[in-house]
């Protein structure tokens, strides 16, 4: 197998004007949260809010694009949002491989971003299976 238990990743993300605007037009999520700046700090955040499944893009990615395989394909993944995440912000993604299970070809790793002040905004686990 090309996965070994304690093999870690790491990317880089930017959320983005193009990334932001794009999950707007094509979700159709338009909840003041995340679109008017004033509503947003009324509710005690700093600025719009980005949408949280973002990050599911962004994990999508990860697997889809970043793994020494692309013969993959996400089985269940798990996703706790611990703190906001604001346009432009950049987040350092750090993924470990946590559980190998041969006799179904499955990899199960746990994950999280950071902002650029090491603030956890997210983190959770993602188990993919290998395809022969």
């Amino acid at each position: 197998m090309i996965f070994k238990l304690g093999d870690k990743f790491e990317e880089h993300f930017i959320v983005s004007d193009e990334t932001y605007n794009g999950f707007i037009q094509i979700f159709k999520d338009t909840n003041p949260l995340h679109t008017d700046e004033n509503f947003a700090v009324e509710k005690g955040f700093k600025g719009k809010v980005m949408h949280g499944n973002i990050l599911n893009g962004f994990l999508s990615y990860f697997i889809g694009e970043c793994l020494p395989t692309k013969n993959v394909i996400i089985h269940s993944q798990e996703i706790q949002f611990k703190n906001a995440v604001y346009l432009n912000d950049e987040l350092q993604f750090k993924a470990e491989i946590i559980g190998i299970y041969e006799s179904v070809n499955a990899i199960e790793f746990k994950f999280d971003f950071k902002n650029a002040t090491t603030k956890t905004v997210a983190k959770g686990k993602i188990q993919i299976g290998i395809i022969k």
